[in-house]
C-alpha cells in the first residue's frame, strides 16, 4: 500500500506545518513504545488529525499498533525519517545556494548599471531591477 500524504505548499506568513513534518513528528515520539495520547499531545495534534495520520502511517507500514493501545516506529519508518533529513538537508542546501546565486546577480548587475550591491545608482536614486 502507498501511503498517501497531501503536502501543501509552505505558507510563509503562518507557522502550519507540512503533512510530512507532521509525520517525523509522530514516527519520532513513536521511537519508543508509545501510548496515541502521548503521541498526540507530543506531536501536537487534535484527536481528529491523530487518527488520521496514525491510520494511514499504520496501512503504510511506518508504524506498528500491539494490543495495548501502543504504536512503535517500524523499520520503514525509521528508513522515512532517514530519508527525510536527508531532504531537508538538501533543501537547506539548495537554498542556500539560491541565496548566493540572487548576491552574485545584485552584483553583476550593479557592475552593468553602475548600481552600488544594494540597488542605489551611484549619487542618483534607487533602481529597482526586474526580470523583464
Amino acid at each position: 500500500m502507498v501511503l498517501s500524504l497531501y503536502v501543501k505548499p509552505k505558507n510563509n506568513k503562518g507557522n502550519n506545518r507540512h503533512s510530512l513534518e507532521i509525520v517525523r513528528d509522530i514516527l519520532s515520539v513513536a521511537s519508543v513504545r508509545t501510548r496515541k495520547t502521548r503521541i498526540m499531545y507530543q506531536a501536537n495534534l487534535s484527536f481528529v488529525q491523530i487518527e488520521k495520520y496514525l491510520r494511514r502511517l499504520l496501512d503504510g507500514g511506518l508504524v506498528d499498533h500491539d494490543g495495548d493501545s501502543c504504536y512503535l516506529i517500524t523499520r520503514k519508518g525509521l528508513d522515512f525519517l532517514g530519508l527525510y533529513d536527508e531532504y531537508l538537508d538538501r533543501c537547506k542546501q539548495i537554498r542556500e545556494e539560491v541565496d548566493r546565486s540572487s548576491e552574485e546577480r545584485r552584483l553583476l548587475e550593479g557592475m552593468c548599471f553602475g548600481c552600488e550591491p544594494n540597488g542605489v545608482v551611484k549619487g542618483v536614486r534607487k533602481v529597482a531591477f526586474s526580470d523583464t
